[in-house]
């Protein structure tokens, strides 16, 4: 292997273009993974990943050979999710429609810009850790600050010791072990029970199946007690069964809108593309995205994307 990616690397830098694609192609997907868990956005990620490649075609020259491609293809990739995070504007925060007056949340909490990501481009981790890619763990990756949550991916998802770690990051192993425990502490506790494939996705069936039928009470009665609804990147969080019944009365089912919940897979949850209907129009039309975890045999949390933006991720059209 390492002969030949030494004749690779020597091609590649005389201009070869299929020996670079031979080079960088079997780490592909997990950059792109890589890219995601940093970044939260399957745009942002895909555009990232291509910035990554360029930047490993360019600089080939700099490639001494004192780690592996992978390894040096990660430096890459993490410094430009790193750059991405520091240099990216401040996005607009999805707000409700002008004659729509939400309910007081449970809590308003930080703006969050994050995308669910299909579970097709995710094959490689999802076989590894599902949890490792739940929206409750990209989540909670996109509130850290943006070297600590390297690390902890470097780290704890991706198995890099301390001291690669330090050399990837430019920094001092005290330090990268110092912001690993700072991520480890505020990182939700995985769930004690996670459901097999089957069971889990026969919840979420009773739960779209409720939606659609625009039964309120229906809907409640699949949640757990503590359950939450989000909207990232909206601040509005509401929990429990009275909180999460009262908002689907006034803003969810509002109008006598109407439901049809298309079933697909989103960062190794069940989820469903969104399609409203209203008043005499007879087709549905494309509105965002639905994620749904399950706990045993109920609905713990439920997260709504607005933005119809990532559905041909998804391969989703925007009418039914």
């Amino acid at each position: 292997m390492v002969v030949m990616n030494a004749e690779l690397v020597a091609r590649a830098r005389a201009g070869d273009g299929a020996a670079f694609g031979a080079l960088v192609e079997p780490y592909r997907r997990e950059l792109y993974v890589h890219c995601y868990r940093m970044l939260g956005s399957v745009q942002d990620a895909e555009d990232v990943l291509q910035e990554t490649l360029t930047a490993a075609w360019r600089g080939l020259d700099g490639f001494a050979g004192r780690s592996s491609v992978r390894t040096w293809l990660y430096r890459i990739a993490t410094n430009r999710c790193l750059n991405s995070v520091r240099d990216a504007s401040r996005r607009p925060v999805s707000v409700f429609p002008p004659d729509v007056v939400p309910p007081t949340p449970t809590r308003m909490a930080e703006p969050l810009w994050v995308q669910p990501v299909p579970d097709a481009l995710l094959p490689e981790a999802l076989a590894e850790s599902r949890e490792a890619v739940s929206l409750a763990f990209i989540t909670a990756v996109q509130l850290m600050p943006a070297r600590q949550r390297a690390v902890l991916v470097l780290r704890d998802v991706l198995g890099f010791r301390a001291a690669e770690v330090a050399d990837l990051l430019d920094t001092t192993e005290d330090a990268v072990n110092a912001a690993l425990r700072r991520a480890r502490s505020v990182l939700p506790a995985p769930p004690a029970e996670r459901p097999g494939t089957a069971r889990e996705q026969a919840a979420a069936g009773r739960f779209a199946e409720a939606i659609e039928s625009g039964d309120v009470d229906a809907v409640v009665s699949l949640l757990t007690d503590d359950a939450w609804l989000t909207m990232p990147p909206a601040p509005h969080q509401y929990q429990g069964r009275a909180a999460i019944a009262d908002f689907l009365r006034r803003v969810g089912f509002r109008n006598g809108r109407r439901y049809r919940l298309v079933p697909v897979g989103a960062n190794g949850q069940p989820a469903f593309g969104a399609y409203i209907r209203e008043g005499d129009d007879p087709a549905w039309h494309a509105h965002g995205l639905l994620v749904v975890t399950v706990a045993g045999d109920a609905v713990s949390a439920f997260t709504r994307f607005m933005d119809n933006a990532v559905l041909p991720w998804f391969d989703l059209p925007a009418r039914l």
